[in-house]
């Protein structure tokens, strides 16, 4: 299988892909706290799961960026952990 890069257009609409999954992961971690109905905050907390998941998934991607930028894997994405 050769290696092939993501056009600058893909390369821009998947940075904005992964800076939306990221806004909604940390609006979900950070509304649960505010949520007392169980039924909510369980489908909340699916929504961090999969949310987790995309993020992952989009990163995977992002290595077949051609102008790559390191991924921070410690700072300054405390919301997935």
């Amino acid at each position: 299988m050769h290696n092939q890069t993501l056009a600058p257009h893909e390369s821009m609409e998947l940075h904005e892909a992964l800076n939306f999954k990221t806004l909604c992961l940390a609006k979900s971690k950070l509304i649960q706290g505010l949520v007392f109905d169980q039924e909510l905050k369980a489908l909340m907390q699916k929504d961090v799961l999969q949310s987790t998941q995309a993020i992952a998934n989009l990163q995977a991607v992002y290595a077949r960026v051609p102008f790559q930028a390191p991924i921070p894997q410690s700072r300054p994405t405390p919301i997935l952990n």
